[in-house]
């Protein structure tokens, strides 16, 4: 018979402390061979200890106590396996956020000298009819919900047979910006004519003067800098007028699933008199 310990002694030998263990104790996690009806106090076998070795090293890669339950009771080695390789890949995933935050941040820090400066020009939008979706959203959803509703443009265009004639692009209103949530529109410029279908409706998108830049790769890769950058130059040169943003995807996921390749070019609407050289950095 496996000797016991208290819980003092399991900590020591597990180095899980006690608070954590009264605490697996109370879910079920991890519960004690022995609980004295008088006094309360815990008792745990020798051969507990490597139960609790394993969640320890579960917790230090934050995995969540319900999935460390599932993973050290089920019988099913195959679906234990997939907890596992599932918890893992999630974990890979935030190392690459992580790893691409932190390289953003140093060279936020120490900019490269051979950084060559942001190309900005002047361009007039003219006024183009287009397929279009417009919904109300959350910021934190824009990257998904624009991909999705781009991917429905194309989609019915070729079940009509319609070419478009240019990128897809979006208009995004200053309230998605500025309070996490409003009005988006996305568009694909088509001349043919078509038939509206479910939430896919017919739009003539407005003209507007642009300062326009372009943002290399995926937009959770530094968008934010392309934005600061082309706010920076239209506040400097005071050409800056209300409107919404567009951006408008040259190469994005229709065209490619490379995302190093994709090419985002954003707009900022502006009063241009001219007087200023396009292109310009």
């Amino acid at each position: 018979m496996p000797s016991a310990l208290a819980i003092g002694d399991f900590s020591r030998a597990t180095h899980l402390n006690i608070k954590a263990l009264r605490h697996y104790h109370r879910i079920g996690l991890l519960e004690p061979a022995e609980v004295d009806p008088f006094t309360g106090h815990r008792r745990y076998t020798t051969d507990q200890i490597p139960t609790a070795q394993v969640i320890r090293r579960f917790r230090a890669l934050d995995m969540p106590l319900e999935e460390i339950h599932t993973v050290i009771t089920t019988t099913d080695p195959a679906a234990r396996n997939e907890l596992i390789a599932g918890h893992l890949q999630r974990l890979e995933a935030t190392l690459a956020r992580t790893q691409q935050a932190a390289a953003s941040l140093r060279d936020l820090l120490q900019p490269p000298a051979d950084a060559a400066p942001v190309a900005i020009e002047h361009r007039r939008a003219l006024a183009t009819p287009a397929a279009a979706i417009t919904d109300v959203i959350d910021v934190i959803d824009a990257d998904a919900w624009y991909q999705g509703a781009l991917g429905e443009l194309h989609a019915l265009l070729a079940a009509q047979k319609i070419t478009p004639n240019g990128p897809g692009g979006a208009i995004y209103a200053n309230d998605l910006f500025s309070h996490e949530r409003g009005q988006a529109t996305v568009f694909l410029p088509c001349d043919s004519p078509l038939r509206a279908t479910g939430r896919v409706t017919t739009l003539v998108v407005p003209e507007v003067e642009l300062a326009l830049t372009v943002h290399a790769g995926p937009h959770t890769a530094d968008i934010d800098l392309a934005y600061g950058s082309l706010a920076t130059y239209v506040t400097d040169h005071a050409l800056a007028v209300d409107g919404p943003i567009r951006e408008y995807y040259l190469i994005g996921p229709h065209e490619t699933s490379q995302e190093d390749q994709w090419r985002t070019e954003i707009g900022w609407p502006i009063f241009d008199t001219g007087s200023i050289p396009s292109p310009a950095c």
